[in-house]
């Protein structure tokens, strides 16, 4: 079967070519570049992407011979799931990688946020040194929310409660785990009004769409902070400003965005058929760049050697897995 890769690193390929040899596959395409970048052979069988891999209905439409897309990701919101399924195209995805890595990242953000950090290097990096503006808070004692406790949710609320703090969390399906643990699950507007800290571990499908919106952002207890390492569109990033200016919200960390492809890729801001909408996002998050009581991260949270190598082992797997015609990790 032919084989191609789209958005990879050098490390990985030593791994990759023993995995192919293994399993007597033909690659036709090795890339560190997305796929709107690359030229992919029309017979290729098999496709592994990453988040940044558009597979639409065209890409899908281009590639009569696809099998498989593997994304090296716990999101698929970047698949036009549907259509693959409806042309008979398995997709995989990688439901288990960065408990550890999202989780640990998520507490350094909410130290950061309670610490003042970006405010105290900006200060020392201008020859400052007075600290009576750099004045923080201690999480203990402090309430988080969690939104979404599943792999990394749940661990998040774990690693939490090592610092003292109270831990309550929201979600459809609650965490057997995290009941022993002696946590509570709450309704989601009680949490809104009753966290300190919020964070958000919940994966972007319709219902999840801007799950924090102008709306209920006003029913945030005030002088709270909001963590997003989720997924960009979960939160509407005009109710973030909203919250700031009001002083409902004291801090926000966000690794996650709207149109956060357009950001990293300033190129694209030239293109013509963007929408008036992604250029609306894309100047809010150059607001929040700009404000000293945000963090703003490049989609970094799962960006571990440890996480990596699982997330190659993973897929590797769901390839091995889809040769036996004994698919695994399949998402619809």
């Amino acid at each position: 079967m032919k084989i191609a890769f789209c958005e990879l690193e050098g490390w990985e390929m030593p791994y990759i070519e023993k995995f192919l040899e293994e399993n007597n596959l033909e690659l036709v395409c090795f890339s560190n570049e997305t796929i709107d970048k690359v030229d992919i052979p029309d017979d290729v069988e098999i496709l592994s992407v990453f988040i940044y891999s558009k597979i639409t209905k065209d890409v899908i439409d281009k590639l009569p011979d696809l099998k498989l897309i593997a994304t090296r990701s716990t999101g698929f919101d970047h698949i036009d799931v549907a259509y693959a399924n409806s042309k008979g195209i398995t997709v995989c995805n990688v439901p288990s990688y960065g408990e550890e890595s999202v989780s640990e990242y998520t507490i350094m953000l909410m130290l950061a946020l309670a610490r003042k950090l970006r405010e105290t290097i900006d200060n020392v990096e201008k020859g400052i040194y007075k600290t009576s503006n750099l004045r923080g808070i201690e999480l203990a004692g402090k309430t988080l929310g969690v939104i979404g406790t599943g792999r990394i949710g749940a661990r998040t609320a774990l690693l939490s409660k090592c610092f003292g703090m109270n831990v309550i969390c929201y979600d459809a399906k609650q965490n057997q785990a995290l009941l022993d643990a002696g946590i509570k699950y709450v309704a989601f507007d009680e949490l809104l009004s009753t966290s300190d800290f919020i964070t958000l571990h919940v994966p972007y499908i319709p219902s999840t769409h801007h799950l924090i919106n102008m709306d209920n952002i006003k029913l945030f207890k005030k002088g709270s902070f909001l963590i997003n390492t989720s997924r960009g569109k979960v939160v509407e990033t005009e109710s973030v400003i909203y919250g700031l200016k009001q002083k409902i919200l004291s801090g926000a960390a966000i690794d996650t965005f709207e149109s956060e492809e357009v950001v990293m890729e300033e190129h694209l801001l030239w293109d013509a058929e963007l929408s008036v909408e992604t250029l609306k996002k894309a100047l809010e998050i150059n607001y929040l760049l700009k404000h000293p009581n945000v963090i703003i991260t490049p989609h970094n949270a799962y960006n571990t050697k440890e996480g990596l190598q699982r997330i190659l082992n993973t897929t590797f797997e769901n390839i091995q897995s889809f040769l036996k015609n004994q698919p695994k990790n399949v998402v619809k």
